[in-house]
C-alpha cells in the first residue's frame, strides 16, 4: 500500500484528494500544518506527498523544498511531491520548488492519479493550459 501525505489547510482540498484516491492501494494521511509537513512525512514514512500551493504562511513551494531537504541525499532527490497549483502560470514556481509533478486545479481524478504515479516512478507530470490534459515524461 502506498502511503500518501496530503498537506492542505483547506479541508475541501484534502477531501477532494481523499475522494480521488479511494483505491485500496493508497493510505491517505491528512495534514493541515505546513510548518510540520516535513517532519510528519519522515515520522509517518510516507511514499509521496501531495501539497497545495496556497497553504498557510509557508506556501506549497516552501513545503516542497523542506520535504525534499528532509528526505533527500546526495544520491536521491528525496520524497516525491505533487504540487496542486491554482493557475497554469504557477508552473514556474512548481519547477523551481523541485516538485516531482504538478497539476492545476480543478483537476480530474485521472489527472491526480497519473501525477502521483508519475512522481512515484520518478517521472515528471504537468497539466497543459490548452486542454487540461496531463503530460508525463521520463
Amino acid at each position: 500500500m502506498t502511503k500518501v501525505l496530503v498537506v492542505a489547510d483547506a479541508s475541501w482540498v484534502r477531501n477532494e484528494v481523499r475522494a480521488t484516491l479511494t483505491s485500496s492501494k493508497y493510505e491517505i494521511i491528512d495534514h493541515s500544518d505546513p510548518g510540520t509537513a516535513a517532519s510528519m512525512a519522515v515520522s509517518q514514512n510516507v511514499d509521496a506527498v501531495i501539497t497545495d500551493l496556497q497553504i498557510g504562511a509557508m506556501g506549497g513551494m516552501a513545503v516542497t523544498r523542506s520535504i525534499r531537504e528532509a528526505t533527500g541525499s546526495i544520491q536521491s532527490p528525496g520524497l516525491p511531491v505533487v504540487l496542486l497549483l491554482d493557475r497554469h502560470a504557477d508552473n514556474f514556481l512548481a519547477r523551481r520548488s523541485g516538485a516531482a509533478a504538478w497539476l492545476t486545479k480543478p483537476f480530474t481524478s485521472r489527472q491526480l492519479e497519473q501525477a502521483l504515479e508519475a512522481a512515484l516512478e520518478s517521472r515528471s507530470y504537468t497539466t497543459g493550459p490548452e486542454n487540461g490534459t496531463g503530460q508525463a515524461s521520463e
